[in-house]
């Protein structure tokens, strides 16, 4: 029963929160206590996962494939872990930046809604169930991205709404033809037969499909342009929510499509991965570099460093996974954490252009050191986690013998310190503007950010025992019999 309360609590929450609408202080306090309560669901599944293998749960006692099957393997209760801390930390964050129309319109409901969606794109073992939960997720993100509706935001969320409908349709077609073809879309009995066939016929363009709507969801290039245009437009929680959350679920589904259903033309399907992901990685950096307002530099940055996801998913070694998923668990954390300094930022200067910005580090020192730590590890500075996970991604590469991307991830983890070190010099380092206004920080808020501050300094000071986890999660990745073992019950 366990692997569906990651489901099951959200909704509940959720319904809660939308009778409680006008009671806003109920809200903020139930809503920080339901995401605790999911995360420590979530640290259940996560140990026993680690103790007992993939969890699995036959929805009405319908044997796979013809039931839906709910699957929690290492790399989803990771996913599931990471995700859930972070929704604790923007429930402390929100009430100092979320306004109180904002917050009545269902800020709290939705966000649970949001989180109910990721969750389900996790842990479901069907394809299609997959599609609604990424719909779930849209209608969710696309409601918080509008909420409060003000001309930059309805820019935002029509760029942002358009082009994740065509990602839909994609996806759509993908589904439709995958049924054909096997008549099935449960993930471990399709990948069963397409091992058992050895060849379908167009089985490679179906999977196309697929990677073109994993690619906009995950900003990779060139279908990236949605998320800079969008992730400012909102007050900085949700972008922050979005910024560590979303573009991992996309990135989470690559992982499974390619473990799963790369059989055929697996060279080309490496090759073109690994092309995909220098180009996401070098682009992102360099359009990063040359923006001045916060908010798009850390933008970019999402764009840049999925790309080094992907570059551990193209060399699909048991190393080059792992790398991945900490280089993920990393860029959840840290960037999340980036988003929320830069919000603090806004709030005491009024102002997110760096332009404008100026002696913050003078004016308070304990703002400059809750910028310092993430965007440090952003930039792979030991001994925080950024360092280990570019750390194990380089090792990777050069284990695997693909040098040429390994080089452009070390070259592209220059101009990341190089962005870091701008935003650095430009607010906190150079003399405060005379016109700079001076407003009061949130408390709750500074309590916010220098949790997952913290939170981010453990992750790189313990990176020994959370990589032998991500190592068993990327030996499942990598030896897809497991998980449709556990599935199909083989």
């Amino acid at each position: 029963m366990i692997p569906v309360l990651p489901i099951i609590l959200p909704l509940l929450f959720m319904v809660v929160l939308i009778f409680t609408r006008r009671w806003l202080a109920f809200q903020q306090y139930f809503s920080l206590l339901a995401t605790v309560v999911l995360t420590l669901v979530s640290v259940i599944l996560l140990l026993d996962v680690q103790q007992n293998g993939i969890a699995t749960l036959q929805m009405g006692s319908w044997p796979a494939p013809y039931g839906i099957s709910l699957v929690v393997d290492m790399l989803s209760a990771i996913m599931l872990v990471t995700v859930s801390f972070i929704a604790i930390v923007i429930m402390i964050y929100s009430p100092g930046f979320i306004d109180k129309g904002r917050q009545s319109a269902g800020y709290y409901p939705i966000s649970f809604g949001l989180l109910m969606g990721v969750n389900g794109a996790f842990i479901t073992g069907d394809i299609f169930n997959l599609y609604v939960w990424y719909e779930v997720m849209l209608t969710s993100s696309f409601v918080l991205i509008a909420l409060g509706g003000s001309a930059e935001q309805l820019r935002g969320s029509i760029k942002y709404v358009t082009i994740n409908f065509v990602a839909s349709i994609f996806f759509v077609a993908g589904i439709g033809i995958l049924y054909g073809l096997t008549g099935t879309l449960n993930m471990a009995d399709l990948a069963f037969k397409i091992r058992a066939a050895g060849h379908i016929p167009h089985m490679n363009g179906a999977l196309m499909l697929f990677f073109i709507a994993f690619s906009v969801k995950a900003g990779l290039f060139p279908f990236f342009f949605w998320l800079p245009a969008s992730y400012h437009t909102p007050p900085i929680p949700i972008t922050a929510l979005f910024a560590g959350t979303l573009t991992k679920v996309g990135i989470y589904t690559m992982f499974r499509f390619y473990s799963l259903f790369i059989v055929e033309n697996a060279l080309f399907w490496k090759s073109f991965i690994l092309i995909i992901a220098g180009l996401t990685m070098t682009i992102g950096v360099l359009m990063a570099a040359s923006q001045f307002d916060i908010r798009k530099i850390l933008s970019f940055h999402i764009i840049s460093q999925v790309g080094y996801m992907v570059m551990g998913l193209g060399l699909f070694t048991v190393g080059g996974i792992s790398g991945a998923i900490y280089f993920m668990v990393h860029n959840m954390l840290s960037k999340t954490n980036t988003f929320l300094a830069g919000g603090l930022v806004y709030q005491r200067s009024g102002s997110y252009d760096l332009k404008k910005l100026g002696g913050l580090y003078k004016a308070s020192p304990l703002l400059a050191l809750l910028f310092f730590v993430p965007a440090m590890s952003l930039a792979g500075i030991p001994p925080l986690p950024g360092f280990f996970g570019k750390f194990f991604l380089i090792k990777g590469g050069f284990e695997a013998g693909d040098y040429l991307i390994t080089a452009v991830a070390i070259l592209v983890g220059l101009f990341t310190l190089f962005s870091m070190v701008k935003i650095w010099n430009e607010a906190y380092w150079k003399k405060e503007p005379e016109e700079i206004k001076k407003g009061k920080l949130s408390r709750r808020a500074i309590a916010a950010t220098g949790l997952l501050a913290i939170a981010v300094v453990l992750l790189g000071l313990f990176a020994g025992p959370v990589s032998e986890l991500t190592v068993e999660a990327a030996r499942q990745v990598v030896l897809p019999e497991l998980y449709i073992n556990a599935v199909l019950g083989l």
